[in-house]
């Protein structure tokens, strides 16, 4: 059994960092928070509209998926929070919104603008460790079988 990792292996090792998916019509609070979630140590791709991330849902895997609520449309980010939820990989999903009374009492993950930086990264962690326990009991029942 080997104990130790040559240098040149740790060099040849990229550090995959959890993708998060951000979508926001504005494009001050979604620059802010892109730039507030890759300073945190994520991988983060953006999106303007609903259409843009559901597109982008679809040729790419996410840890996560924030979505802004009232884009486009008053709903959209629910819609974009739906389409994510069909997602054979199944990412954690979350609104971003200024405002906690306007989400629908059946959504639970929601994120309230403008936010304490650490108490973003830390629900943003959270979330993204949610997932990877629920993939990871999926993968084992599936393996049970």
């Amino acid at each position: 059994m080997r104990m130790f990792v040559e240098e040149d292996e740790v060099r040849g090792l990229e550090l995959e960092l959890a993708r998060v998916l951000l979508v926001d019509d504005d494009p001050a609070s979604r620059l802010t928070l892109q730039t507030v979630l890759e300073a945190g140590g994520y991988r983060v791709d953006s999106a303007a509209s609903a259409a843009e991330a559901v597109g982008k849902l679809d040729e790419q895997e996410y840890e996560l998926v924030l979505s802004d609520l009232q884009m486009e449309s008053p709903e959209a980010g629910l819609k974009v929070i739906a389409h994510a939820r069909m997602m054979d990989y199944k990412p954690a999903t979350a609104i971003v919104t200024t405002s906690q009374s306007s989400i629908p009492a059946k959504e639970r993950r929601v994120l309230i603008k403008p936010v304490d930086i650490p108490g973003l990264l830390g629900k943003v962690a959270q979330l993204i460790g949610e997932r990877a326990s629920r993939k990871i009991h999926r993968e084992l029942r599936h393996s049970g079988s």
